[in-house]
């Protein structure tokens, strides 16, 4: 009998605009050689423009959806993504709890590429009280890094990423992955922080559209590759990797956002630009 491939469980929003949310997940991770597993959490109302509403399940059938998967297949790491109300957080903090050697991804979406809100200040306080503690690897963008590690008193907008992270990981976050898409450099900067300080600095070209789910498929990448036995700096390489390719053979179905090609390995290798956009900096030991 063949051996089955790593597996990975998404807790995540539906998006009927196949963008981001369970879709985006479940194509990465299928895309990186893994099996991917959904746990709905909320049903969405949304386009490649923006969202429009967002239904919350109720947070017993997120968690008897997990619990039945959960008894039925080994699980070699989790990806959280829109979580939709304190309920579901509470309950996936309880699930997630009785699995803490099983790494654990997160990202926090509240925000969609558009600004409307997904998650209210009760809710992030949620996440920062029940569910970083148990966080392996957290992928916020900026913005969403500075809101999380927001202290009273803070000038929000002038908080520095390497103070965001500190704060992040001592929330208790095992590594922080702060991404530069919205910050204003010329390329985009990515930077990985352990509680030791930066792991490393990656930077990629800038491209010239918005992308929808972007974040999304590099959260399930890095769980896809932790999922295959990579270590957190591998990994985080990886799903860099995978992740600026997807955006940049991009497509735009619609009248909003480019939506990333996570099937962009398909295409012929003449079709394919080869990528001269990274520069890696690892601190020195």
């Amino acid at each position: 009998m063949l051996q089955p491939p790593p597996i990975v469980l998404s807790f995540a929003a539906n998006d009927p605009s196949g963008g981001a949310g369970i879709q985006a997940d479940m194509l990465t991770i299928a895309s990186m050689g893994c099996h991917p597993l959904s746990i709905v959490t909320a049903i969405t109302i949304q386009d490649t423009t923006g969202v429009e509403d967002v239904m919350p399940l109720d947070s017993e059938w997120v968690v008897d959806q997990a619990r039945a998967i959960l008894e039925d297949m080994p699980i070699h790491a989790f990806k959280i993504g829109l979580l939709g109300s304190v309920e579901i957080i509470a309950a996936i903090a309880e699930v997630v709890s009785d699995y803490p050697h099983i790494p654990l991804v997160m990202d926090p979406v509240l925000t969609s590429g558009r600004g409307d809100e997904l998650a209210n200040e009760e809710m992030i306080d949620a996440m920062r009280e029940l569910l970083l503690p148990q966080v392996t690897i957290l992928t916020p963008n900026s913005l969403e890094a500075r809101h999380l590690a927001q202290q009273e008193n803070d000038n929000e907008s002038r908080l520095d990423l390497n103070t965001c992270a500190q704060r992040l990981l001592r929330m208790g976050c095992e590594y922080v992955l702060i991404t530069g898409t919205h910050e204003n450099t010329a390329q985009v900067r990515n930077t990985l922080f352990a509680s030791s300080g930066i792991v490393r600095t990656d930077e990629w070209e800038r491209l010239d559209h918005t992308y929808h789910g972007s974040g999304c498929t590099l959260a399930s990448a890095i769980a896809a590759s932790l999922a295959n036995g990579l270590s957190i700096d591998e990994s985080v390489i990886e799903a860099q990797d995978y992740t600026w390719h997807a955006l940049q053979a991009g497509f735009r179905p619609g009248m909003g956002q480019y939506i990333p090609n996570r099937l962009f390995w398909v295409k012929d290798e003449d079709d394919i630009e080869e990528d001269e956009g990274i520069v890696i900096e690892k601190p020195e030991n």
